[in-house]
């Protein structure tokens, strides 16, 4: 832990070792895996679509309409 210590911060570190303690556990594994949660980067936000992009035709799993486009001898 003190290691952590040099690489997060002692306020980081001492932040996961409350959180592991409210969750019962105190493994040093632990710890050490909810500072490296908390140093991912945030996920990005998801896009919303705009209508006019959005798909007239949604696709479909058709596999006998995909065997007529390839013709009879393409699994030759």
């Amino acid at each position: 832990m003190l290691a952590a210590v040099l690489d997060d911060g002692l306020e980081a570190v001492e932040a996961a070792v409350h959180e592991a303690l409210l969750a019962g556990v105190t493994s040093d594994d632990v710890i050490l895996n909810i500072l490296a949660r908390r140093r991912e980067p945030p996920r990005p936000l998801t896009i919303v679509t705009p209508e006019d992009l959005a798909l007239r035709h949604p696709p479909r799993a058709d596999c006998g309409r995909y065997d007529s486009l390839r013709g009879l001898h393409a699994a030759a």
